[in-house]
């Protein structure tokens, strides 16, 4: 497998002849090349290299940030019929979703259109992008906490399920450990999240079933960076009569994170399920 100095190093290559020529097609010719794509495993290792040297050339020079977010926006956009799911194209998309991520990690004036950006993609039929999304989010999380929480509050708002799972994603994978007021946000989001999911109507779609998975551990994440009202919360989700949260409340019940460190809490929350 290609090692990340090498991928740096040939996007570094690549990505100055875009820059100086305009002609993207070596470009895109060898990130294709290298995708290593293989059904649902995305090559994590050449994505992300792909954003930080983004992120590198548009930190030195402001033209060349510009040129650089309509590339990734071309490129995060390129339709399911040009680079299909699992495909060796699909690294396009990848590419672009956390290129838009790291463009607006480093540069206030586009942030906000980051944001809005990723949500249009958090939209798209392929598992991988919304992944990518989930990623982007935890990177602008990292550099412009207060302005992408403000933004994922929209994403609730708007009332579109896989927005929402993008942001729930997102910010439970960030540090919450490390940064109480990202933990609070988090908790947050998932209350705002959680009573659109217990006053839905329509519960029989794939996005509101993909929502409804992610929660399943995105929660716990959460309770697990704030023990004290996070248990709280999951007493009284557990007290609603909800097939969907209750779901939700025993998946991340029995995973990992909060069984093995608060075990008794765990079961009296279990046996209050019945």
């Amino acid at each position: 497998m290609t090692g990340r100095k090498t991928y740096v190093r040939e996007i570094a290559r690549n990505l100055s002849k875009f820059l100086a020529t305009g002609d993207v097609e070596a470009l895109i010719a060898w990130l294709v090349a290298e995708s290593g794509l293989s059904g649902s495993h995305a090559n994590r290792d050449l994505i992300t290299a792909f954003a930080d040297t983004v992120r590198e050339y548009a930190v030195a020079d402001e033209g060349d940030c510009r040129v650089l977010w309509s590339l990734c926006t071309e490129l995060a956009f390129v339709a399911p019929e040009d680079a299909p799911a699992g495909g060796p194209h699909e690294v396009l998309p990848l590419c672009g979703v956390l290129g838009i991520a790291a463009i607006g990690s480093i540069s206030p004036s586009f942030t906000g259109a980051a944001l809005a950006r990723l949500q249009d993609a958090s939209l798209d039929r392929r598992r991988q992008v919304r992944e990518a999304v989930a990623l982007g989010v935890q990177n602008l999380l990292a550099a412009r906490q207060e302005e992408t929480v403000a933004g994922l509050e929209g994403w609730i708002e708007s009332g579109s399920w896989l927005p929402m799972r993008a942001a729930a994603a997102g910010i439970a994978e960030s540090d919450l450990l490390g940064e109480p007021e990202l933990a609070d946000a988090a908790l947050r989001l998932h209350r705002k999240i959680l009573i659109r999911i217990y006053t839905a109507g329509e519960r029989q779609s794939e996005a509101f079933v993909a929502l409804k998975k992610a929660l399943g551990y995105t929660l716990g994440r959460v309770v697990a960076a704030l023990p004290g009202v996070g248990f709280e919360y999951l007493r009284q989700l557990a007290a609603l009569d909800d097939r969907d949260v209750r779901w939700i409340i025993r998946e991340n019940l029995e995973g990992d994170t909060l069984r093995r460190q608060y075990p008794e809490t765990v079961r009296h929350i279990q046996a209050s399920l019945g």
